[in-house]
Parts: structure tokens; C-alpha cells; sequence
């Protein structure tokens, strides 16, 4: 699907350039304290490497979505100005001046100081930027030496990020000769820091991180072993139509679990109570029944699903048959009968690939249908990929990962990727010879 340069493709050529990385650092943090450093950790083979090679290594990286910090000024969100301009004239500059006042918030919860704390602490001598492309920045960058690291500021501080501005683009490669990228998490996105930068710098190539989910990925799709399954769950046939689409011209056996699986029961004409349901996609489902028969691929619902009487964590719930959830009930989880199918399917298979869960797994009561996948994709002997997201998530928790042969770092551009779109942030590196 993609033949691109790898950082060991340049090598030795990295010695005294001024190399910008992008990275995928947007940690979970909580009071302070950085609760789960995958993202990170995955980072240091390529930094490594690069300053092995004596490059002067720039990191750059979002972290959240700041509504308040923009262009190094603080401002209102629209929400926020929407509100205060509802107040009384008399009123909005004082409800103004507490707004900004709270908003500072932004800049000390949503800044990278915390995760060059963590480079350093990892053993990476890591420099942290006051700015993006300001004086501080390009002073820092100027001033770096062979194997030094230098982090930038959340590059979404800048409106001028998300828009892939050309401008700020150019300043941020002005920074550097060399561009790598080995964020898979934002490759999807069309962003300056992920895509735009390469339009300025002639040597683009991707990381470890890319190199290994474009590698695993695309052999899995263009070449898999059989029998070939996979597995798709999550709330909403619409988030994965093209994904199914692309699978059904692939697989052997594709199997729908979580809350998708409802509209394809409304759509088979079963009652599904309160379930959740997209009645604007039936006919979509139907035809995707009907492409699925004709070109002879198994395509297996639910037998059986755990309901619920509300959406709650503590609801009364209880094991029945799919095609017959009374009203007032809502279907939660898959069920035992259904946990056995899906398991034995996976028996002997040659390639799996699973994004999604089976069922609201956050909620312990409603989580066995997708421990039950987990451990059978765990136990299958298969090629396995777990496409990022909550099915990641679920894998980690449940501490198969490491019997896993992929475990993605990117939930929204797996799943693009599994479609077959072009991803802006590997379509602009440099292609093999």
C-alpha cells in the first residue's frame, strides 16, 4: 500500500542535520502526573536512533485540544464568547477578564513540559521550547548540536496547525533540513506539523512507529494469510461502512459485534427494544448482507446478547436471543452463545484484524463479550492486528498485548488505513527508489 523511506534509509545522512519529528506525546495526565507513557516509550527507538546518528533531533507534538491558547494569546472559545455576549453590556468585561483568568489553565495542563520531564527522566538530555516557531524556538534549534533533543510546544497552540497553514508550515520546517514522521496516531489528519512541513523540507521519511504499522498492515491486507477474519464493533455502522466495504473484497469471514450490530437485526426485521440503531442506514446494512452472500464471505451477528434496562453501569440486565429484545430493553453486551461462535470461528485462522468492542466493556457487566474476543484472537496462533482505539485499550487492560502480533497506535487512521484512503501524513514522505 505504501513503499516509503524509513530513517534507516538515510542513516549516516542525518549526521549534523537539523532533523523535526513528529510525534504522537498527547499522554493521558491526570493531576499532574502522566498515567500511561505508551506513547512516549513508543517514540524512543527513532529518537534513539537518530541521535546515534548524530542528528540534532526537534520533536514537535500536539497534547489535547486547547480551546484557549491560540497564537500564543489567550482567548475565548466560541462557546465561551457565545455566553458572554448573551450577558448585559455592563456585564461582559468583568465575565471576559474571569474567563481568560480561568483559561490560563490551558497553558499549564495542555503544555509538553511534563512530557520533556519524562524524556529526561528516561535517559533523553531533552531541551523544552517556550514556543512553537517563535524567538525562543528557533534560538534553541539554532543553537543544537549533534545529538542534542530539543521539544517544541504543543504545536496545537496555533490555530494555524489544524488548518495546515502554509505559512506557519514553512516557519516550523525553517527549523530544520530533515522531516520524520512517526506519529501514526495524527497521519490521517492533513495537519502542518504532520503533513504541510514536507512540502518544505526535501527529505521526509517516516519513523519506526509508521514503518512498522504500514509494514504489518499493508502485508495483512494485500497478501494475508487464511483464512483471513475480522472482527468490527463499536456503536455505529456509519463510523465503519467504508471499512467493511474494503474488507468484504478481502476477507473469509468478517464478524459484527457491539452496537452496530442492532441496525443489521432492524434491518433483518428483528426487535431490538431501546437499542441503539441507525434507521437511516437499514437499506446500507441490507446491501451489505446481501455483497457479503454474494461474494460468499461468512458474516456473523450476535446469536444472543446480554440487555439491559437502561444505559447505566448498574442496570438491571439479563441473556436472550437476538431477534426477539422486548421493548424497553437495550442490548449491552454479546452473549455466551454468541462468545462461543465468534471463538470457535477464530479457531485456525490465519489473519485476524479487530477494531472495536463487543459491547459497553468499561462496564463490568457488560464487559465478558469482549474479554472473550481478546483472549480468543490471544489464543488463535493467528496473525493478529488490533486496530487502536478502545480495542487497544482492551488488550492492554486484559494484558494480551503481548500475545498480539500488531497492536496499533492509531484508532482513527487504522481504520482509514483498513479502508484504504490515503493518509496525508505517510502520502507526503519520500517514496523508495
Amino acid at each position: 500500500m505504501y513503499n516509503k523511506k524509513s530513517i534507516e534509509d538515510i542513516g549516516e545522512g542525518f549526521r549534523g542535520k537539523r532533523v523535526l519529528v513528529r510525534c504522537d506525546f498527547n499522554v493521558p495526565v491526570k493531576d499532574g502526573v502522566i498515567t500511561d507513557d505508551k506513547r512516549i516509550v513508543g517514540a524512543l527507538p527513532t529518537i534513539k536512533y537518530l541521535i546515534a546518528h548524530g542528528a540534532k533531533v526537534i520533536l514537535c507534538s500536539h497534547m489535547g485540544r486547547p480551546h484557549n491558547v491560540l497564537d500564543d494569546k489567550l482567548v475565548l472559545d466560541k462557546k465561551e464568547k457565545k455566553k458572554i455576549d448573551a450577558l448585559p453590556e455592563s456585564e461582559r468585561e468583568a465575565a471576559t477578564a474571569a474567563a481568560l483568568e480561568k483559561a490560563k489553565g490551558d497553558i499549564t495542563k495542555l503544555s509538553l513540559k511534563i512530557v520533556a520531564d519524562d524524556l529526561n527522566k528516561k535517559g533523553i538530555p531533552t531541551i523544552l521550547a517556550k514556543d512553537v516557531v517563535g524567538p525562543d524556538a528557533q534560538a534553541k534549534a539554532a543553537a543544537l548540536k549533534d545529538g542534542e533533543v530539543l521539544l517544541l510546544e504543543n504545536v496545537r497552540f496555533h490555530a494555524a496547525e489544524e488548518k495546515n497553514d502554509p505559512e506557519f508550515a514553512k516557519k516550523l520546517a525553517s527549523l530544520a533540513d530533515m522531516y520524520v514522521n512517526d506519529a501514526f496516531g495524527t497521519a490521517h489528519r492533513a495537519h502542518a506539523s504532520t503533513a504541510g512541513v514536507a512540502d518544505y523540507l526535501k527529505t521526509a521519511v517516516c519513523g519506526y512507529l509508521i514503518q512498522k504499522e504500514i509494514t504489518i498492515m499493508g502485508k495483512a491486507l494485500e497478501d494475508p494469510v487464511r483464512p483471513f477474519v475480522a472482527i468490527l464493533g463499536g456503536a455505529k455502522v456509519s463510523d465503519k461502512i467504508g471499512v467493511i466495504n474494503s474488507l468484504l473484497e478481502k476477507c473469509d469471514t468478517i464478524i459484527i459485534g457491539g452496537g452496530m450490530a442492532y441496525t443489521f437485526f432492524k434491518a433483518m426485521g428483528n426487535q431490538i427494544g431501546t437499542s441503539i440503531c441507525e434507521s437511516d442506514k437499514l437499506d446500507l446494512a441490507r446491501d451489505i448482507m446481501a455483497k457479503a452472500r454474494e461474494k460468499g464471505v461468512n458474516f456473523l451477528l450476535p446469536v444472543d446478547n446480554i440487555i439491559g434496562r437502561e444505559y447505566k453501569e448498574d442496570t438491571t440486565f439479563m441473556r436472550i436471543y437476538s431477534d426477539s429484545i422486548p421493548d424497553g430493553w437495550m442490548g449491552l453486551d454479546i452473549g455466551e452463545k454468541t462468545q462461543e461462535l465468534f471463538s470457535k470461528t477464530l479457531v485456525g485462522a490465519g489473519t485476524v484484524i479487530w477494531n472495536g468492542p463487543m459491547g459497553v466493556s468499561e462496564w463490568e457487566n457488560f464487559a465478558s463479550g469482549t474479554r472473550t474476543v481478546a483472549k480468543a484472537i490471544a489464543e488463535s496462533g493467528s496473525i493478529s492486528i488490533i486496530g487502536g482505539g478502545d480495542s487497544a485499550a482492551a488488550v492492554e487492560k486484559l494484558g494480551y498485548a503481548d500475545k498480539m502480533t500488531h497492536v496499533s497506535t492509531g484508532g482513527g487512521a487504522s481504520l482509514e488505513f483498513l479502508e484504504g484512503l490515503e493518509l496525508p501524513g505517510i502520502a507526503c514522505l519520500n517514496d523508495k527508489d
